[in-house]
């Protein structure tokens, strides 16, 4: 039948032609009967001659009509005309479709994530009736004049699938919109949607697809082998968070991708920016680090000092939410603009400032920006000498609660003003030995350990100075550089002398609770944790430290508010992210445990660490070659480590050739092992993977007598653990694991 403008078929008087393509011909008609403008879509003959193709159709294009939602566009009825060529009447819409909206340029991230929830939400709905549309595009997404999203073409791509018909100038499913496993012909589901909404929504905050090639085959191999460009290295201005879930929903692996589109839409609705008004935040800040303009560079470690020593006042404030040294140090050199930070952190200000340093000289500035809108609130310049910098860090915390109209409790202005160390040549001294805190590496620990025992000799017993010499002997052990005893009886002695200076000491409740903690004396670091807390409420590391705790008693619940803080006050570092994960790991929920650890290893991709418990996790969650490929990238990064022992240990668990295992077990790995309870965790579950069953059990043990009883954990949800829980042993011990777990105190 030949169709023109004016003519009638049924009750449908056609207007005008709106367009065509491989679906068909789309007309604007007026309902003659209900007097209202419709778009009748017109399907080639090709797709429905088979007679059982077009009867599936019918039947999933009614099903696809019952859909009532506001953003899926609404069909009023499926037909035929006389020479049997089937139209779909559904609702006209002015507006234009997202494919013209783009026109290869990107849209603001607020706008953006309003139309890709608005996307997700039509899903939602569908996906719940078991209706998959599968062929998500910025041309099947009309935006109306009103900014609202209606999806369309429900049914059609699994009609030309079931035909066999390819469409003009594409595969099914347009092929730079396409899951790997629509690509390769496999059988899909809704998860196929949710990698064609990444793509989009790729796409619309870059102005470029993901997947690029300059004929179809590129594109495929593409789509199956490579990974997109980062979003961060096209739009810099683009929230790491809002880039972690873009990188979920185009995992190639569907069993990794986002389970369900409501899981997408959730991660969308918690992000900072929609299409909703801003919810009101509480008083925030960020204090970038200071930048280091002197000549001399060897001065970063008083930049860095000061820069912590402002975060460090302000954290005391119970009114203002302050984003932790970890996170801020991350941002160090960042060329992302105020606004960009403040949307990524969701905080409402920003400080930030420089230091010129020459001798006992300075000159410092600052200036506290709103980062909503980018409007300098206050800016100062300080000139001085060394002499002077505990009053400036004074004055530019007091300016910042004063900009900020904060009124301080009596309890808080004293903590602000309090003076740990009066010298300010000892205080130098400090905030070098503080620097070697944060390298891990023995030359450097050395280094602070004879500078802080320097500067004991000039001003005497100070807790402070104590509590760090404590931390350097306790990360002697930590980072495996010494595994002895000794250096834990070092750092239990200086958190003695620290509680001698001052009983309360927050400084000394962490230590005290770390030395604890690698006793196996769970439940009194606990206790130690949450005595430090309450003198020192947003130290990030006493959260975690505490949550951890919990987690390997089995107690979550406990854990979950105090990792929420965590995540709100320190989101930019790779341990928060670990701590996050470990609350679905333990519970073995690998998909969503591997969220949190693939943003650990994104956020801390030079650390043996995170390569390890990444290859942990993928390892528990059945994914082998992916946790043997980072192990493989662990072991060319860093040859030489005990981190790399344990994770060629792993790696040969998982490939199971038991003799390869055995040798990769070293007297200095097991003797390293030894006093690190998740590290005698791990190799249980290797010894039991390649059936080692009294090894595993051995190594078990070690773990429960470090303080490990988390019941559930190891009896049921440890998926490594399954060859060895016949054994009689195992019974016996998880006895034993059972009853810690039902007595330990939250």
């Amino acid at each position: 039948m030949k169709i023109s403008t004016g003519k009638t078929i049924s009750h449908f008087k056609i207007l005008e032609k709106l367009g065509s393509g491989g679906m068909g011909v789309l007309y604007k008609a007026k309902d003659t009967k209900l007097n209202r403008a419709v778009a009748l879509k017109f399907l080639p003959f090709d797709l429905t001659r088979d007679p059982d193709a077009k009867e599936r159709f019918i039947r999933e294009a009614q099903t696809a009509s019952a859909l009532d939602h506001p953003n899926i566009c609404t069909i009023y009825q499926i037909s035929e005309t006389e020479d049997q060529q089937i139209f779909i009447a559904m609702a006209y819409y002015e507006g234009q479709t997202l494919k013209e909206k783009i026109k290869n340029k990107p849209l603001d991230i607020d706008e953006a994530l309003d139309i890709v929830g608005q996307i997700a939400a039509g899903l939602a709905k569908a996906h719940a009736e078991g209706i998959v549309h599968r062929d998500i595009k910025p041309a099947n997404i009309m935006i109306t004049r009103e900014g609202i999203v209606k999806i369309l073409d429900f049914g059609l791509a699994k009609l030309i699938g079931q035909s066999g018909i390819t469409t003009t100038g594409s595969r099914v499913g347009t092929v730079a919109y396409m899951s790997p496993e629509q690509a390769l012909g496999k059988t899909i589901d809704h998860r196929t949607d949710i990698w064609s909404v990444g793509v989009v929504l790729y796409e619309m905050l870059t102005g470029q697809l993901p997947f690029k090639g300059d004929i179809e085959q590129a594109v495929i191999y593409s789509i199956l082998n490579e990974e997109p460009e980062p979003i961060t290295h096209l739009q810099p201005d683009i929230p790491d968070y809002l880039e972690q879930i873009i990188y979920q929903a185009l995992q190639k692996d569907q069993t990794v991708r986002y389970h369900s589109i409501r899981h997408f839409l959730e991660d969308i609705k918690a992000s900072s920016a929609s299409g909703q008004p801003a919810p009101e935040r509480e008083k925030s800040i960020v204090v970038l680090p200071f930048e280091n303009i002197s000549v001399d560079k060897e001065n970063e470690y008083f930049t860095e000092g000061l820069t912590d020593e402002i975060i460090t006042d302000l954290s005391h404030i119970n009114e203002l939410r302050v984003i932790s040294r970890n996170s801020a140090l991350t941002l160090k050199g960042t060329k992302k603009r105020i606004k960009a930070i403040g949307r990524e952190l969701n905080v409402q200000y920003v400080l930030e400032g420089s230091v010129r340093k020459a001798g006992n000289n300075y000159r410092i500035t600052a200036q506290l920006i709103d980062a909503n809108n980018d409007i300098h609130l206050w800016g100062e310049k300080y000139t001085g000498t060394l002499d002077d910098i505990f009053d400036i860090q004074e004055k530019v915390s007091g300016f910042i609660v004063e900009a900020l109209r904060i009124k301080l409790t009596p309890e808080e202005r004293q903590k602000m003003v309090s003076r740990p160390i009066s010298n300010v040549h000892i205080y130098e001294c400090y905030l070098r030995a503080r620097q070697a805190l944060w390298f891990y590496k023995e030359e450097a620990l050395k280094r602070a350990e004879q500078e802080l025992h320097n500067a004991l000799e000039i001003v005497g017993p100070n807790e402070l100075l104590y509590a760090t010499l404590g931390a350097i002997y306790n990360q002697y052990v930590e980072a495996m550089i010494e595994s002895e005893t000794d250096y834990l009886k070092k750092a239990e002695e200086y958190t003695q002398k620290v509680f001698e200076l001052n009983p309360d000491s927050s400084h000394g409740f962490r230590l005290s609770g770390l030395n604890n903690y690698k006793r196996g004396n769970l439940q009194q670091a606990v206790r130690d944790y949450k005595r430090a807390l309450s003198n020192d409420a947003n130290n990030p590391d006493i959260l975690q430290q505490l949550s951890y705790c919990y987690m390997l008693a089995g107690k979550t619940h406990a854990a979950t508010p105090y990792i929420k803080k965590a995540v709100e006050i320190d989101p930019l570092t790779p341990l928060t992210h670990s701590v996050r994960g470990f609350q679905y790991f333990i519970e073995a929920k690998y998909e969503k445990a591997l969220v949190h650890y693939r943003r650990m290893f994104q956020l801390g991709p030079d650390s043996p660490v995170t390569h390890l418990f990444f290859a942990w996790v993928l390892a528990s969650g059945k994914h082998s070659a992916e946790a043997v490929s980072i192990i493989e990238q662990l072991t060319h990064k860093f040859p030489h480590t005990i981190i790399t022992q344990l994770g060629l240990f792993l790696q040969n668990a998982i490939i199971g050739n038991k003799k390869d295992v055995l040798q990769a077990v070293t007297q200095q790995l097991k003797s390293a092992a030894k006093w690190v309870e998740c590290f005698s965790r791990l190799m249980a579950d290797c010894y039991a993977m390649i059936d080692a069953k009294d090894d595993a059990i051995d190594w078990l043990e070690n773990a429960v007598n470090l303080g490990l009883c988390n019941h559930p954990y190891i009896s049921k949800y440890d998926s490594l653990l399954e060859n060895i829980r016949g054994e009689k042993r195992f019974k016996l011990l998880m006895e034993k694991v059972k009853t810690k777990w039902q007595h330990f105190e939250v």
